[in-house]
């Protein structure tokens, strides 16, 4: 009898003893924080400002760890692939999730059920902008009959086939009637002298890189990707205020961890990274990085790759980009 309690006890005492639940309280040491792009970049120093503000709440360092390559797959397979114990997490691309897997035959993970969702990180917009020196249009509704009275039509840049910027150039060239040339580079910093140098024409591409150039007047901004006015640019107007309605999306970040992460992990993280986000100093930093902090619960995260991933898939679809 004394051998039957001993095991009963033991049995109801087995969920205390998961990972990242034990004995001592999460967490009680270091977090691995994945990022799955270069360092320098715009998702790794706002990663890098986010642990800061992780470390001061928990008391233990959450030390960034770069697993980039592959259009952010590699990263997104080392959080897929870890112990899920609460001791790794990372920041995760929309692009990883509803972009790749129409693009890739065969991705390292899958992207409906290797995660554990923990909250939206944050909104980078596309901004369509052209060379103030070379196209003499405003605005898109001047833009539009001056590209389609050119004979050759236009060029427009991207960091790549199947990226965002290159599937919000080609459905703004579908939309308007447009004949478009899709030209790729290797990023902003390859794109931007082409653009004022007059060999690209446009480009709907991420506001981090073109904030100085627009506000030093050598780039125009015809209307940024995003449902409301972007704080940084209140003069510019929506997609969807220049006529567009369906470019009402663009590029954003979110924070997940191995599938079978804990709960109640999943949950405190969620709620600290709310918390921190919400603080004006720290948001306004954001802005003037061309970036905009979101904080969520898991479920409306999940809500929100649900409801995107229809309208990725049709401009997928609309690109001709076909799967690698």
């Amino acid at each position: 009898m004394i051998h039957r309690r001993i095991l009963l006890a033991a049995a109801g005492g087995l969920p205390l003893a998961a990972p990242a639940l034990g004995q001592s309280p999460w967490p009680n040491r270091p977090v691995r924080v994945i990022v799955g792009f270069p360092p320098g970049g715009s998702l790794d120093v706002m990663t890098r400002l986010a642990c800061e503000q992780m470390q001061g709440r928990f008391g233990q360092p959450f030390v960034v760890e770069t697993r980039s390559g592959a259009s952010g797959n590699i990263g997104a397979e080392a959080i897929a692939r870890a112990t899920p114990d609460g001791y790794t997490i990372g920041t995760v691309s929309m692009h990883n999730l509803l972009i790749n897997p129409l693009l890739f035959r065969r991705l390292p993970y899958d992207a409906a059920k290797d995660f554990a969702w923990i909250s939206a990180m944050w909104d980078l917009p596309n901004v369509a902008v052209v060379p103030t020196q070379h196209v003499p249009a405003r605005t898109l509704a001047e833009f539009v009959p001056w590209a389609k009275a050119r004979p050759n039509g236009v060029s427009y840049g991207s960091s790549g086939v199947g990226t965002t910027i290159h599937l919000s150039g080609a459905y703004l060239m579908a939309q308007a009637g447009i004949r478009g040339e899709h030209v790729t580079f290797r990023g902003a910093a390859q794109t931007i002298p082409a653009m004022l140098s007059g060999d690209i024409q446009i480009a709907v591409d991420n506001l981090a890189s073109y904030v100085p150039i627009i506000q030093e007047g050598q780039m125009k901004a015809l209307a940024v990707t995003t449902r409301d006015r972007w704080p940084g640019l209140p003069d510019v107007p929506t997609m969807a205020e220049a006529g567009f309605a369906g470019l009402s999306y663009g590029p954003w970040h979110l924070w997940a961890g191995p599938a079978g992460t804990p709960r109640p992990v999943v949950d405190r993280l969620s709620q600290e990274i709310r918390t921190a986000f919400a603080d004006p100093a720290l948001q306004q930093r954001a802005i003037g990085m061309g970036a905009r902090l979101l904080g969520t619960t898991p479920e409306e995260l999940a809500a929100r790759l649900d409801r995107e991933r229809p309208i990725w898939g049709e401009m997928v679809r609309i690109s001709g980009a076909q799967p690698d």
